[in-house]
């Protein structure tokens, strides 16, 4: 079994289950050029943990300065 410690790659399926999206949006986010920066190895696509974060965390939308606070937001 692999440790997600040690996991620093996500393909589409595993990205998709992560966002509670279906495959088919990440593959059209590629192709309009949004979404999570990827690499294409051969024809296989991969996304870096790192980079999935730092998307997640431009992302992110908050309500109320008590919440910014929380997150982090303007540190």
């Amino acid at each position: 079994m692999i440790n997600s410690a040690d996991l620093r790659h996500l393909n589409q399926e595993q990205l998709a289950r992560r966002l509670t999206l279906s495959p088919r949006t990440l593959e059209r986010w590629r192709w309009l050029k949004q979404g999570p920066a990827y690499i294409k190895v051969g024809g296989r696509v991969v996304y870096r943990v790192k980079d999935i974060e730092a998307y997640e965390h431009l992302n992110i939308r908050l309500v109320g300065t008590q919440h910014a606070q929380r997150a982090g937001v303007g540190r």
